[in-house]
């Protein structure tokens, strides 16, 4: 199995680019928003990779992240989802964005990727808004995701048994940044509050379309308000 390529972009075309690893050209096909972040021809690249093995026909699919990889081995996994349907969705969405509309079970918005229908893209929420929460926290790094983010001093009271995780007072260097890495942050706090995994991530989801450059303890507030018992 290769999951990973390091070499140099070799040349770039409609759907696809060839790496040269030592010498040995990989052809790797990719979503349009992955092309589009990829360097000039002629310098360093590096993708993560997903090898499709039929009896007729071996495809390399590249991706910059590992959550966008591991969204299209899910998104490949529902029946009538190919990877080219895949790479569509990626493609449109970026794999933040299928995270959200899959936790938000949005299943209108993963239809607005070219060659989804409203049933497939229905089959493709059903299927997988169990593993959006996963996926989610694969935001940060491992240890983050494992460890969590610490509350200790700094939470505060709301609504009923429930407590909000205020801002830290510094955050480890060792944190991703980025809208993944806030939301895989506000998971694993709301994880520790005691909120279930597709409750939580729903909530984050829903936070993080409503304000779109929001940080990791924005992402918490926003997310507790929402879950939050009304009335």
């Amino acid at each position: 199995m290769i999951g990973k390529l390091t070499g140099r972009l070799d040349y770039k075309a409609l759907d696809h680019v060839m790496i040269d690893v030592r010498g040995v050209g990989y052809i790797v096909y990719c979503s349009d928003r992955t092309l589009a972040s990829l360097p000039p021809v002629g310098e360093a690249v590096q993708l993560y990779t997903e090898l499709l093995v039929r009896e007729d026909l071996m495809q390399l699919f590249g991706f910059t992240s590992l959550v966008e990889k591991e969204w299209h081995r899910l998104l490949t996994s529902v029946q009538g989802v190919g990877a080219k349907v895949s790479l569509a969705i990626l493609g449109t969405l970026g794999p933040d964005g299928v995270s959200r509309a899959i936790a938000l079970g949005d299943w209108a918005t993963v239809k607005a990727a070219k060659g989804v229908g409203p049933k497939t893209a229905q089959r493709i929420v059903l299927d997988l808004k169990d593993k959006a929460p996963g996926v989610m926290a694969m935001g940060g790094t491992v240890s983050d995701a494992l460890a969590g983010p610490d509350l200790d001093g700094l939470v505060e009271p709301v609504g009923e048994g429930r407590a909000a995780a205020a801002p830290r007072k510094s955050a480890p260097k060792s944190v991703a940044t980025g809208a993944a890495a806030a939301a895989a942050g506000a998971l694993s706090a709301l994880a520790n509050l005691g909120y279930g995994p597709s409750d939580a991530a729903a909530a984050v989801a829903e936070a993080a379309a409503n304000v779109p450059d929001a940080g990791e303890a924005d992402l918490i507030r926003a997310a507790l308000r929402l879950l939050a018992p009304k009335g």
